[in-house]
């Protein structure tokens, strides 16, 4: 799920961009914004009255106590399938404004493109996207960028005494394949002269980490410890325990077979070029929330879903380091927590964060 939405906030992106050079498009997504907005305060209005009328019955003592939480939970499940099918109805508008202006942009009139170019392609790993590059600039321009990156991770729990057991048996969490991901907005440059091979990275993303505990079992906290333990209050048909962090990456970029060209007669690495790179980094993030997340059925619904939100047993900071090879626009990495995830509090064999990924959405403005 998360992985669509990154993926609809690149296209989002790409959008507002183009929307900026045609006045009517812009209204046209404003006006999608507003229809949603509208549907879902519409939507929520008629469900609280109906919650009043329960409420009210309740007072009166007509229901009992397990009629009343039997009743508002149907009348929820209505409604956000309601909202949902509505907001589904509306995609089609933003489909169809969007795909006109990736098409003005890939196929723009002879004067437009001989100033700006948009580029998009599709690779090994995803979505990439050139916005408004001059073909008439300087080599140097093309050594110093502003990215947004977004990648899809497989992310585990390994110990301190085994930092790379990522596949680990006895880890209270399950091993997937991908259950987190990363976007982040980020600025290269080039360190020392124009041949030099060795660029810097900074910028600012956001981090979404998922958990999820071996079949059966939930993340419980009681009494400030936060531990993994059998479900009980039902049939479980899902759970994850989801940690979201605002993160600082810095990175440094090496270019393992620099090609050049000259420019007026200075010579500069070509940084069009596909060329195998090493990146090194570190990050540091701050925990802007940490959610359970339980999905179940019991006799009385079938239907019940809860989100707790955590307040003890994870750390409010994290620091790690990134290794990753680059070839063109296939990105693959691994990034490793120094710092545990979790803290003292929680009860649990692996504290320790590990993720595997691949950069799928690459925008270079």
């Amino acid at each position: 799920m998360k992985t669509k939405l990154i993926f609809m906030a690149a296209v989002m992106a790409f959008t507002y961009t183009a929307a900026q050079r045609n006045p009517d498009r812009n209204l046209q997504i404003k006006t999608y914004s507003k229809k949603i907005d509208s549907i879902v305060v519409s939507e929520k209005s008629k469900m609280n009255a109906e919650l009043d009328i329960i409420d009210k019955d309740f007072k009166e003592k007509k229901i009992t106590s397990e009629q009343k939480q039997k009743q508002r939970l149907e009348i929820a499940s209505k409604y956000q399938q309601t909202i949902n099918e509505k907001v589904d109805a509306q995609q089609s508008e933003l489909q169809s404004a969007t795909k006109e202006m990736v098409k003005n942009a890939v196929f723009m009139d002879r004067d437009s493109a001989s100033s700006h170019r948009n580029e998009m392609w599709v690779g090994l790993n995803g979505l990439n996207m050139k916005l408004g590059q001059n073909k008439k600039k300087s080599p140097q321009h093309s050594l110093q960028t502003v990215e947004l990156s977004a990648s899809m991770m497989g992310s585990g729990l390994t110990s301190k005494n085994e930092p790379f057991n990522f596949y680990n048996k006895d880890s209270d969490t399950r091993n997937t394949i991908i259950n987190s991901s990363q976007m982040a907005l980020r600025y290269e440059g080039q360190i020392g002269g124009f041949k030099s091979p060795v660029f810097y990275r900074v910028g600012l993303g956001v981090r979404f980490d998922q958990y999820v505990p071996k079949y059966g079992k939930v993340f419980k906290q009681e009494d400030h410890n936060l531990f993994v333990d059998d479900f009980d209050r039902g049939n479980l048909k899902k759970t994850q325990f989801n940690n979201t962090y605002l993160y600082i990456p810095v990175d440094l970029r090496f270019v393992l077979n620099p090609k050049y060209l000259e420019y007026e007669g200075v010579q500069y690495l070509d940084n069009k070029k596909r060329q195998l790179s090493l990146v090194l980094g570190v990050y540091g993030g701050v925990k802007v929330g940490s959610v359970n997340y339980i999905k179940y059925s019991n006799q009385n619904s079938r239907r019940i879903v809860e989100r707790e939100r955590i307040m003890d047993g994870v750390n409010d900071f994290i620091v790690g380091g990134k290794f990753g090879i680059s070839y063109g626009s296939f990105k693959v990495f691994v990034q490793k927590d120094f710092t545990p995830i979790f803290n003292d509090s929680t009860l649990l064999k692996n504290k320790y964060g590990v993720q595997i990924g691949i950069e799928f959405v690459n925008i270079i403005f």
